[in-house]
């Protein structure tokens, strides 16, 4: 009995491992391979499978999602000589189960050789200062080149990034003083092109405001003079329509003389010889009567008012007389004589002068 009983036992135990290892579940994203016999069988499917025990064979896993993959810095030598470290990262993904496992032993491995030496290839034909900004052509060129070569080992590169470009410590300070003059540099042109534009700024703000004022300048001269045109006209039309006679004009002339002596630069004063006879028509202008017409003889007899006046009158002449002969003294200021003949400055009073003497 107990040896029935353990038997039994055993063949329950054996049944229930052998139903263990028939199913198989397989996650998502998921393939096994299964080699019956020792040869490839069939590739298991996400889901439920089933599988001959001791008979199939069922390798791990393999995930078909896209991995990154970061490798570690490769030395790589460019076009001019220089040794820079590269640092690369790599997004694959698995499309074939079966080509993964059977065509390459380690696929991760060949993946990173082969970009190693891809990459070398690759920088080995530029400078460092085109490696440095040509970032998208390396990662275009790895890309197809990878691609390419790792299709037969059930893989798909999606991209290849470059992580870092390091190159060595003392071309980092030639660069750092590259960058650092480069700087100074346009730093200087900047400060000179701001200081020529301020000057010529400034240039053109006194070339405006010169013209501006001269506009100005010009414009107020040329309302002056014509203001004094039209003064000068008014007055010469005034004293033509009122058409004064020699004898006012000695009275006018007698009253500027005491202006002339007036100036407290004066220290040099000519009497001309036309102030005896402005004196000599202002007397008769108020001495002789005036000329009037029939009705003002009848109605206004001569009034002693009237005499009065040319009493006044004569006196402020004898008066004028008087200051111009004391400007003649020794202690006054220098003066021509009464009969030297000097050339009038009155044009128009000498000749109405004439006129009345005549």
């Amino acid at each position: 009995m107990d040896a029935l009983l353990l038997v039994g036992l055993f063949v329950i135990l054996f049944a229930v491992v052998t139903v263990l290892k028939a199913v198989r579940i397989v996650p998502q994203a998921r393939a096994a391979n299964v080699e019956r016999l020792g040869r490839y069988h069939r590739t298991l499917k996400p889901g439920l499978n089933f599988v001959i025990p001791y008979i199939d064979r069922v390798y791990p896993k393999l995930d078909l999602r896209e991995q990154v993959v970061s490798f570690r810095p490769q030395p790589v030598i460019t076009e001019d000589n220089l040794v820079v470290e590269i640092d690369t990262v790599l997004y694959f993904q698995i499309t074939d189960p079966r080509a993964a496992a059977y065509e390459i032993a380690n696929y991760i491995q060949g993946v990173e050789q082969l970009t190693v030496t891809t990459l070398r290839n690759v920088v080995g034909s530029m400078d460092l200062e085109k490696t440095l900004t040509s970032r998208d052509t390396i990662n275009s060129q790895l890309r197809g080149v990878l691609d390419e070569a790792t299709g037969k080992w059930g893989l798909r590169v999606n991209r290849v990034e470059i992580k870092a470009i390091d190159p060595p410590k003392t071309i980092k300070d030639a660069m750092e003083k590259q960058m650092r003059a480069e700087r100074d540099k346009r730093a200087a042109i900047l400060n000179a092109e701001g200081q020529r534009q301020s000057q010529i700024l400034t240039a053109e703000g006194d070339k405006q405001s010169r013209i501006l004022r001269a506009e100005g300048q010009r414009t107020a001269a040329i309302l002056e003079a014509e203001g004094q045109s039209r003064a000068i006209d008014q007055v010469f039309q005034a004293v033509h329509r009122n058409d004064p006679d020699p004898k006012l004009l000695a009275y006018q002339y007698l009253q500027v003389l005491p202006q002339l002596a007036q100036g407290s630069g004066n220290t040099f004063w000519v009497i001309p010889s036309e102030v005896t006879s402005a004196l000599q028509g202002v007397s008769r202008a108020f001495t002789e009567a005036l000329p009037q017409s029939a009705a003002t003889r009848e109605e206004i007899p001569e009034s002693t008012a009237a005499e009065e006046e040319a009493a006044k009158a004569a006196e402020a002449a004898a008066e004028a007389v008087a200051d111009a002969q004391d400007a003649e003294s020794p202690n006054g200021p220098r003066q021509l004589t009464q009969g030297v003949e000097e050339p009038s400055a009155f044009p128009d009073l000498e000749r109405g002068r004439k006129e009345s003497e005549r």
